[in-house]
């Protein structure tokens, strides 16, 4: 769910970040379909996953929140992150969030065609609520948390979660700034080498 992250860590090649958006919205051999280039932003989206859920600081995160959120914890950590990434921005791009988002937003509406049936539902909520910047403000996470909460299969408290962010902001804070730089490297290297196979 951390569609900022994932979105940015596919650097500027526009067809492997849609398919790094996309990517869990892509079951089995449903991935043959695409073009090489977004089959290789699934291929990444995957290994930023797999990374991401083995970091000593993500566990951190994850695990603080198990006791509220249950299965979804790791949802809400990744949502989390998506928070810092936001607040943090400009330690990591020079161009403007908001100016970044809008590109993004263009990306997917050029693509919509081939998007996955279920992006293509989210996909007005996520651009009319504009959530890609509004993880910025509590107000914006609690308005992405609810609607997920109305989809949620189990018992989740994923509707509370931005009163868990505020109890422990530092925290969380300082687990997703010593995280960013290890997932930043990762990504670039892991997208050398697909793109090198």
């Amino acid at each position: 769910m951390n569609y900022l992250a994932h979105l940015y860590l596919s650097g500027e090649n526009e067809p492997i970040m849609l398919g790094n958006f996309i990517a869990d919205h892509i079951k089995g051999n449903k991935v043959s379909k695409f073009s090489d280039e977004i089959k290789m932003g699934i291929e990444l989206h995957r290994h930023i996953d797999y990374f991401t859920d083995h970091h000593t600081e993500f566990i951190k995160t994850r695990e603080r929140l198990h006791e509220n959120h249950h299965k979804y914890a790791g949802v809400v950590a990744d949502i989390f992150y998506d928070h810092f990434l936001s607040v943090h921005w400009k330690n990591y791009s020079n161009i403007a969030l908001s100016n970044y988002v809008t590109f993004c937003y263009g990306l997917l509406l050029r693509n919509y065609t081939i998007l996955p049936s279920i992006t293509k539902k989210i996909l007005p909520f996520i651009i009319m609520q504009n959530w890609l910047v509004n993880y910025k403000s509590f107000d914006g996470l609690n308005r992405s948390f609810e609607l997920m909460a109305r989809r949620t299969k189990y018992k989740s408290n994923i509707g509370n979660a931005v009163e868990d962010l505020k109890l422990n902001y530092e925290r969380y804070n300082s687990e997703f700034v010593l995280f960013f730089p290890d997932i930043q490297e990762f990504a670039k290297a892991k997208l050398k080498e697909l793109q090198n196979k």
